[in-house]
């Protein structure tokens, strides 16, 4: 006859099960791996300092691993507006590749463990995580948790010391500025033409087929992080934005591009010499490049050197 905490889900292949939604959770909160590694450690480090009396109380230990999850990112969200002010240029979002994987005893070791993906969606589109970084910590907890992860708002308000009412708002608040900010997707094989032409133009260095793709207020914000060459401040507009994306994606010292999947949505990878130097995720409006984002940091680009580039002699044009 098993034991009470194993016939109550308290069993430590029982909480290990749910290492894969708890990471999903951190990294929608934070846009870092690394980070969401970090606070899915310390979450099982607390649930494993818990004496055997506490644990057995716990209910649900499903539901005290994401309570405490989030506890934690709202701790680190705090602490990352204070590092992001000091931040070189723009801070964007780790991009994540077609099947993203990582091992969190070891945070550049990428595997094949099913327990242990990013599951793409809308919510962990670059469109969408850039745009929870301009709402406040406790709306896009309150988001993430209801919106992606159906937790009551009752659970909510033990993880950001709100009443539930008050977490509902907030959790309306973040919907609402996502709703205001982002416009409808594309379907996947439009989007996938745009890209394609888009990689071609840059192929050909063909600034005026790059320039008609790209919407007339298309924004492309880069993200060097002090470590490489990126602007420092968003390039608005047709004109200055193909003179910019040439600048940096035109074949050149042996770069090549290639179509990737960049966050669950069409982009491109820049590779010189079969390393990734460049991710660039894109969103499409009325069959024109509305936004792009370029990641050029290494520190963002880990997942990627542990790929092999699939398509990238497409480069050669």
């Amino acid at each position: 006859m098993l034991d009470d905490r194993r016939a109550t889900g308290h069993s430590p292949h029982a909480v290990f099960g749910e290492r894969g939604k708890l990471l999903n959770i951190a990294f929608r909160m934070l846009g870092s791996t690394p980070d969401a590694d970090e606070v899915v450690q310390d979450t099982y480090a607390r649930w494993f300092a818990l004496s055997d009396e506490e644990r057995r109380a716990v209910r649900s230990p499903a539901t005290w691993l994401m309570r405490t999850a989030g506890r934690t990112c709202l701790d680190h969200l705090a602490a990352a507006r204070t590092r992001r002010e000091q931040y070189v240029g723009e801070w964007l979002p780790e991009p994540l590749p077609g099947d993203t994987r990582w091992n969190s005893s070891a945070r550049t070791e990428w595997i094949c463990d099913p327990a242990e993906h990013v599951t793409f969606d809308e919510s962990v589109s670059m469109g969408v995580m850039v745009v929870l970084e301009s709402v406040t910590p406790a709306e896009r907890i309150a988001f993430i948790l209801h919106d992606v992860y159906d937790l009551p708002h009752t659970e909510i308000a033990c993880v950001i010391g709100r009443v539930p009412p008050a977490c509902c708002q907030l959790a309306a608040s973040a919907r609402r500025h996502i709703q205001e900010r982002r416009h409808r997707p594309v379907a996947p094989e439009q989007h996938r033409d745009v890209v394609a032409a888009l990689r071609q133009a840059c192929a050909d260095d063909d600034h005026d087929a790059l320039a008609g793709l790209l919407d007339p207020e298309v924004s492309v914000r880069s993200d060097g992080g002090g470590k490489v060459r990126a602007a420092l401040r968003p390039v608005h507009g047709q004109e200055k934005a193909a003179r910019f994306l040439l600048g940096l994606l035109r074949p050149q010292h042996g770069q090549r591009l290639a179509e990737e999947t960049v966050s669950g949505h069409p982009g491109l990878a820049a590779y010189v010499d079969g390393e990734v130097v460049a991710v660039v995720a894109t969103d499409v409006r009325d069959g024109r490049v509305c936004d792009l984002w370029m990641i050029l940091n290494p520190d963002k680009l880990h997942a990627w050197r542990c790929l092999q580039p699939a398509r990238c002699e497409q480069g050669d044009g």
